[in-house]
């Protein structure tokens, strides 16, 4: 069974929602599926990830939430090269912050693509001016982006 690794940034718990919402779609979809809500480097590259989301809010002036952090800084740092690792990303933002609006998403996937990733479709970005509950949007678009990228294996 593949192995799809969610990977959290989250002050308030809205992140960790969506993850925990997210879940049952993708082991429905025939996925071994596992959370880091306090994600460090070690996680994505220890062992094999066949597949990773990444659920990241936006705190401050677009900045990384502070659980995700170590494992941005070491992904910048270490370099791993990520080359084959295939992910989407759901940022979660407020737009009344203006051009720093989903901050953590957009840097987070800048890292992810610059290490050599590659991001199936499109990136979510969440607006909290427009949905109260992330996760209303974020369900259906990972139907889809499991349909759209033909991620189902069982």
């Amino acid at each position: 069974m593949p192995m799809l690794k969610i990977f959290v940034g989250t002050m308030y718990g809205g992140a960790l929602d969506v993850a925990e919402q997210v879940k049952p779609l993708f082991e429905e979809a025939g996925y071994e599926v596992a959370i880091f809500d306090q994600p460090i480097l070690d996680d994505l590259i220890g062992s094999p990830t066949d597949l990773a989301l990444f659920c990241v809010s936006t705190t401050g002036s677009g900045d990384l939430p502070g659980n995700i952090v170590p494992f941005a800084r070491d992904l910048e740092e270490k370099s791993p090269g990520l080359d084959g690792l295939r992910y989407g990303l759901i940022a979660l933002g407020d737009s009344s912050y203006g051009d720093t609006f989903c901050g953590a998403g957009r840097h987070l996937d800048a890292l992810l693509e610059g290490q050599g990733a590659q991001r199936l479709g499109e990136r979510l970005e969440v607006d909290a001016m427009e949905t109260f509950m992330a996760d209303d949007e974020a369900l259906p678009w990972v139907e889809q982006w499991i349909d759209a990228q033909q991620l189902k294996v069982a």
